[in-house]
């Protein structure tokens, strides 16, 4: 069965779509129907170079004609690189151009469709109520509505957590709920002795309280995180409970996040997973500091998830009822984990796994923005590149394992299938971090040396400054450190691509799961969040595959300064250069700056 929301995402996708093809058309898309034209269309002066090079090998007078063999040879070896570039290597990066310009176009219908389904929800003032039955719950203290809260278990995973397991914990503990419908369960999974007795201490404190703690513990750490959830579900208490509230270690709960979230599921019985929005820092949340500011390293990853949650989830929540679970800062049905098949560790992505099982039989679920979470963001460039790295990882090897099961799938309409091959997974699991990383990194780059590929105007300008765009409009109080973002995400793209790649080949370490460090919010909004001081070696200070890009970059926008012709790329490339370099040595502007 179709819904209106399904049938008025779908017409907005169908605009968007028309919108970009339209665009692209009038700015000589059309030379699509010459995919594999060569010659010409970069205009270097090569006529100029070779006879440069031959001046200065071969010299002038007795010595020109001494090394009038050297010139004849120089000569030579280049008249073969002309014909094997002109006849070999040209056609083939062609080709690839033409494949990035049809993969940028999907990118730009998808971020279109996204943003307007965003800007139209914001516009009008839509919130989940007008689609889904929300009723407030008589209040926790009053003897008389106690009958009507159902039995809720909050569960806490953690591994090694020293800096937070206070933080969660006790956000847990202090929710508004009555103390006999409510269970805490702590699945720690940590290994050192210290920590894990710190942990358990903590929860015989909250204990002694009053509060219906449960201290859970494995012999092994097999599936990690989804093991750890798995083992939580499989406790006989878990049985007496219809939902499970899920929090990382990080994460910090208001009080009344229960109180305005269990309700959705209470009231719609179709609806699975109730999510909120991630915070971490006082704009929405006052005097709440975790490290959102402190650093232009975590300045551009706000940047990045303000764009998830407010256009990516709140789009696919606002016409298909789906998107992913962020695996923390959702209440889930008991009902609808069971029938998905419960948590599974066959990727690095558990929640999102478990979200589209869930979908596939027919759950809806709920995005609700205004609920915020408290919460932090990696405060090393190391550890931001691992949680990437895992999370597209995760995304495209998901793709490979689930796509015949989301065709085959009889419970959801064709409109809701093709949104999630094609949008959910297709264009931004593979094609977004492809693209950008071998059209921007790649190709313009070799670009410079290689005069008859054509790369059309369009493909590399206009799209990306639609995309920008598209990015600001949703981000208005960052327009200050776009240039950071485009430059730190340029670098990203090569991580990200390189991580889809092994997910979808299922490459060595495609399955390989690391804990983002913690640092915990005790630190002022002016400080800087640093993890404890550590001797490392040299090459775990820095990094060699940025290092390696920047030396490349930077020799291209060289090359392309001196024999530049009609097309110029080197001032981009000198710029993308720097911020490879930059962070090769783990440079991420840890300071306060732009406040």
């Amino acid at each position: 069965m179709v819904e209106a929301g399904e049938i008025g995402g779908a017409a907005v996708f169908a605009l968007a779509a028309a919108a970009a093809l339209s665009a692209a058309s009038s700015l000589g898309a059309v030379d699509f129907l010459r995919p594999l034209a060569v010659g010409g269309g970069a205009g270097f002066e090569w006529d100029g170079v070779v006879p440069w090079l031959i001046g200065v090998l071969g010299g002038g007078g007795e010595a020109a004609a001494a090394a009038g063999g050297v010139s004849v040879g120089v000569a030579a070896w280049y008249e073969v690189w002309v014909r094997v570039r002109g006849g070999v290597i040209a056609p083939t990066l062609q080709v690839a151009v033409w494949v990035c310009m049809v993969m940028s176009v999907m990118l730009v219908v998808e971020a279109t469709f996204n943003s307007a389904v965003s800007l139209g929800v914001k516009a009008i003032g839509w919130r989940p109520e007008w689609r889904f039955k929300w009723e407030p719950l008589a209040g926790a203290d009053e003897e008389k509505g106690r009958g009507e809260y159902p039995m809720v278990m909050v569960q806490i995973p953690m591994y090694n957590e020293l800096e937070v397991y206070k933080l969660s914990i006790g956000a847990a503990c202090e929710l508004k709920w009555p103390k006999d419908k409510l269970i805490v369960q702590v699945l720690d999974d940590s290994t050192d002795p210290f920590i894990k007795n710190l942990v358990e201490l903590e929860c015989e404190s909250w204990a002694s309280k009053g509060v219906n703690i449960k201290y859970v513990t494995r012999s092994s750490r097999k599936g990690f995180k989804a093991g750890a959830l798995k083992k939580g579900m499989e406790c006989d208490y878990t049985k007496q409970c219809e939902y499970i509230a899920i929090f990382d270690a990080d994460f910090q709960p208001e009080p009344d996040f229960l109180l305005r979230t269990v309700p959705f599921l209470m009231h719609n019985p179709d609806v699975a997973l109730v999510q909120a929005r991630w915070a971490f820092g006082k704009d929405f949340i006052p005097n709440f500091a975790v490290n959102d500011t402190t650093s232009l390293l975590t300045r551009v990853q706000k940047m990045f998830f303000d764009y998830h949650f407010k256009v990516e989830q709140e789009a696919g929540s606002a016409t298909f009822a789906f998107f992913s679970f962020n695996g923390t800062a959702g209440v889930w049905r008991t009902t609808a984990i069971n029938e998905a098949g419960g948590w599974k560790d066959r990727t690095t992505v558990e929640d999102m796994d478990l979200a589209v099982r869930a979908s596939l039989n027919g759950w809806k679920f709920i995005y609700v923005g205004d609920i915020r979470v408290k919460s932090e963001l990696p405060s090393t460039y190391g550890a931001y590149c691992r949680q990437q790295f895992r999370w597209a990882c995760g995304g495209a090897n998901l793709f490979r394992k689930i796509a015949m099961d989301v065709l085959v799938a009889k419970d959801i309409s064709l409109l809701k299938k093709f949104y999630m091959l094609y949008s959910f997974f297709l264009v931004r699991r593979v094609v977004a971090p492809m693209v950008a990383c071998v059209l921007y990194n790649i190709i313009v780059p070799l670009s410079v040396m290689i005069p008859e590929l054509f790369i059309p105007i369009w493909g590399v300008a206009y799209i990306p400054m639609a995309l920008l765009i598209i990015t600001t409009i949703r981000n208005p109080r960052n327009l200050h450190i776009m240039p950071f973002w485009i430059l730190f995400e340029s670098v990203m793209t090569v991580l990200r691509m390189r991580a889809a790649l092994t997910g979808l080949m299922e490459l060595s370490g495609f399955n390989k799961w690391t804990v983002t460090k913690k640092i915990g919010s005790s630190v002022e909004d002016t400080q800087v969040p640093l993890l404890p001081k550590t001797r490392k070696r040299l090459r775990d200070r820095i990094n060699l595959p940025e290092i390696g890009f920047s030396v490349f970059l930077i020799f291209c926008a060289s090359y392309n300064l001196i024999f530049h012709g009609k097309t110029s790329y080197y001032f981009n490339l000198y710029l993308q250069g720097l911020a490879f370099l930059l962070l090769g040595f783990n440079f991420t502007g840890n300071f306060a700056c732009c406040q």
